[in-house]
């Protein structure tokens, strides 16, 4: 699968245009992103929310399990 850039704006603190409120969630969203596309994830607006939920504590890992399993990044 070819690579496909996303829209990283670090001095906005956005990604694909969902904001992160906090630098440290930022780059360890941005480097997991990394991790994952590499293997061949295809990120979506939905997916980054998720993420910066999961890192910011919104949401618990059973929850972010639960809502990779059913797709709900789609």
């Amino acid at each position: 699968m070819p690579y496909k850039p996303i829209e990283i704006d670090r001095k906005n603190l956005t990604i694909m245009g969902v904001n992160f409120s906090s630098v440290n969630n930022f780059d360890a969203a941005v480097n997991a992103l990394g991790t994952v596309m590499f293997e061949g994830f295809d990120p979506t607006p939905k997916s980054i929310e998720i993420i910066r939920d999961y890192l910011s504590e919104k949401i618990t890992l059973g929850q972010l399990i639960k809502l990779t399993k059913e797709k709900a990044y789609a």
